[in-house]
């Protein structure tokens, strides 16, 4: 046998074709926005990763060339000095009286500030040194540590293989903490002309500042780096780059260190996020479009259709349905329905007319076979009563009295006499006795019939079991629905302690659990997205009262009376639920109350319940 629709079914529901298209569209948005993701990636992504090598490819070239460029300025200054008449007779005659003169000017601090250099040096063809010096730019005075630092390199670089075929050559050095430009010329006279007569250095220090300022970066000479390759490592939005910076032998002696902001990489980000959320804005917008398009052209008449059946089926009413004229297959379906709903309505009324009698009938034989089966034992009592004949004759009895009211009656006739009139009173008492009982049995049946009838009054009436409940276990128990509802983040209190209440469990507990869900309701429908509900209960003498107080939407006074009628709510998409028309009546029916307060729309409400406090015996007898 088919299971019959739900009542309570509506297009709206879990499994109505409403949701199921809505999910459907969802689908394919959710599928088509990651499709053009994947699409836009594909094609944005790698193409400006390969702008960002080039441009990192850029960096790296530019601080070569900076660094290049700070090695040939010096390499300028010392060729002056390479080539230099002055310098070449003083090679030639370093122990002269003009050679003195020349060291004394030549390495003077004023020289060496003007040439921009801090070490200088004279290196003989053989390799020994002439003269070195080191002056610190900041004091102005010699510092060993970074001469014999100079002088070891000038001894252990090959300076012919520095300066090659030409007369001057540069490159960087590690003198002690300090990393230099160094360089290097021959000697010769100022017309080039004259064998070589060694070498002339000139080492000028590079900064962490220099290298900023040349860079326009923030930048950093990195003594501990020793590879030779450029070093580059990606961070989310920036580009860590090292720059090594090679030594006379071609290895790296420290690196350049600075970050660079990854620009064209976060504007192909930018790029795709928009792309992406431009394509996805678009296909949501017409997601949107066709499903407003299939509400209206679809769901809404076929909603038309299931509520003009609702109404059918509450009111009993055929009515026919409201064409609206439409000429596609929704048209042809309204007026199907309609002809469908004429011809029911032709054949209730036949049957209305046909069962009318017959239920009538069935309903008066139904009634009379139960009272005459209560009926029959008073029946049967009543017809052996008159049927059964005396146990003795009147007459007789009476011949025997008078006959013993004679003085000359003889003996033996007198003993019979009294033994006839004891046996026949004897019968009579056992007689009704006899008669008492069924008379009792009559009574009974008679009371069985009074029961028949008023047993479905009775039901009707009665009035739910009462029993001793804790509210506060009650409360938690349907704290859940304000804790987690999904609609609005509640903080939610009640107290710990037991309150003992005479109630009806289960329905005590739905009245609850339907209070604090419609508070629920009024604080998500206040549109703040958090609230609060706070649940207190007090004793009385002999009741105890729930306050359940929440900071939802309210409402106003004019409306208050009109809360408890059957099927009234605030809320014109609710629909189904317990409703406070059911709560009020069952509190009444469990010798309680139920009411409703708030200050005005948009200040909370709460609701109090009272209900007979449970005694100590109760509660001591329930534990």
């Amino acid at each position: 046998m088919a299971r019959p629709a739900s009542r309570g079914a509506r297009f709206h529901g879990p499994a109505s074709l409403g949701a199921k298209l809505v999910l459907i569209l969802t689908a394919v948005g959710v599928a088509g926005a990651l499709a053009i993701t994947l699409l836009l990636a594909s094609v944005i992504t790698p193409n400006f990763n390969a702008l960002e090598a080039k441009a990192i490819g850029g960096h790296v070239e530019r601080t070569r060339a900076v660094l290049g460029e700070y090695a040939a300025k010096v390499e300028n200054a010392v060729r002056d000095y390479g080539d230099w008449t002055q310098s070449y007779d003083y090679m030639g005659a370093p122990s002269s009286t003009m050679s003195a003169a020349f060291e004394r000017d030549s390495f003077s601090p004023l020289a060496m500030t003007n040439l921009g250099v801090q070490g200088m040096a004279y290196v003989r063809p053989d390799g020994r040194i002439q003269i070195a010096r080191w002056l610190d730019p900041g004091t102005g005075r010699e510092r060993a540590d970074l001469r014999a630092a100079m002088i070891r390199v000038a001894t252990h670089t090959e300076l012919d293989r520095i300066v090659g075929r030409s007369n001057s050559g540069h490159f960087y050095a590690r003198l002690g903490p300090v990393v230099a430009a160094v360089g290097v010329a021959q000697v010769r006279r100022s017309d080039g002309t004259g064998e070589p007569r060694g070498y002339v250095l000139m080492a000028r220090q590079v900064t962490s500042h220099q290298i900023s300022e040349l860079l326009q970066l923030d930048a950093r000479i990195d003594r501990s780096a020793t590879g030779d390759r450029e070093g580059i490592v990606p961070g989310r939005n920036t580009m860590a780059i090292a720059v090594p910076i090679r030594g006379a032998d071609g290895h790296a002696i420290a690196a350049a260190r600075f970050h660079v902001v990854r620009d064209i990489s976060l504007l192909g980000r930018r790029m795709l996020l928009l792309a992406v959320a431009g394509s996805t804005l678009l296909l949501l917008i017409v997601l949107v479009v066709l499903r407003r398009v299939i509400a209206r052209l679809v769901l809404a008449p076929l909603q038309r259709v299931e509520r003009h059946m609702q109404r059918v089926r509450a009111s009993g009413s055929m009515a026919l349905f409201d064409d609206d004229g439409r000429r596609d297959e929704f048209g042809s379906l309204g007026r199907s329905l309609n002809a469908m709903l004429s011809q029911l309505k032709d054949l209730r009324e036949q049957i209305e007319v046909q069962s009318f009698a017959l239920g009538r009938s069935e309903s008066a034989v139904a009634v009379m076979h139960n009272v005459r089966n209560a009926l029959n034992p008073i029946s049967t009592i009543l017809s052996q009563g008159i049927a059964q004949a005396p146990p003795i004759d009147r007459a007789t009895v009476d011949r025997a009295l008078a006959e013993l009211g004679k003085d000359d009656l003889a003996p033996g006739r007198r003993a019979k006499l009294a033994v006839f009139v004891t046996a026949a009173l004897a019968a009579e008492v056992q007689g009704r006795e006899t008669m008492r009982g069924e008379l009792q049995v009559g009574r009974e049946a008679m009371a069985h019939v009074l029961e028949i009838i008023g047993q479905q009054q009775k039901q009707a009436h009665e009035r739910p079991t009462l029993e001793v409940c804790d509210l506060s276990e009650i409360v938690a128990r349907n704290a859940a629905i304000a804790r987690y509802s999904d609609a609005a983040s509640i903080a939610f209190s009640f107290p710990a302690g037991s309150h003992y209440a005479l109630a009806n469990r289960v329905i005590l507990s739905q009245v609850i659990g339907n209070l604090l869900g419609n508070a629920a309701e009024a604080v998500a429908a206040d549109g703040r997205g958090s609230g609060t509900i706070n649940v207190t209960i007090h004793e009385a003498a002999d009741t105890v009262v729930v306050h359940i107080r929440d900071d939802g939407e309210g409402f106003d006074n004019a409306i208050g009376a009109t809360l408890f009628q059957r099927g009234f709510s605030t809320r014109e998409h609710k629909s189904g639920g317990l409703g406070l028309h059911w709560c009020a009546n069952s509190m009444n029916a469990m010798e309680g109350s139920l009411r409703l307060e708030s200050e005005g729309k948009g200040r909370g409400a709460v609701a109090i319940l009272t209900l007979k406090a449970a005694e100590d015996t109760q509660i001591a007898k329930a534990a």
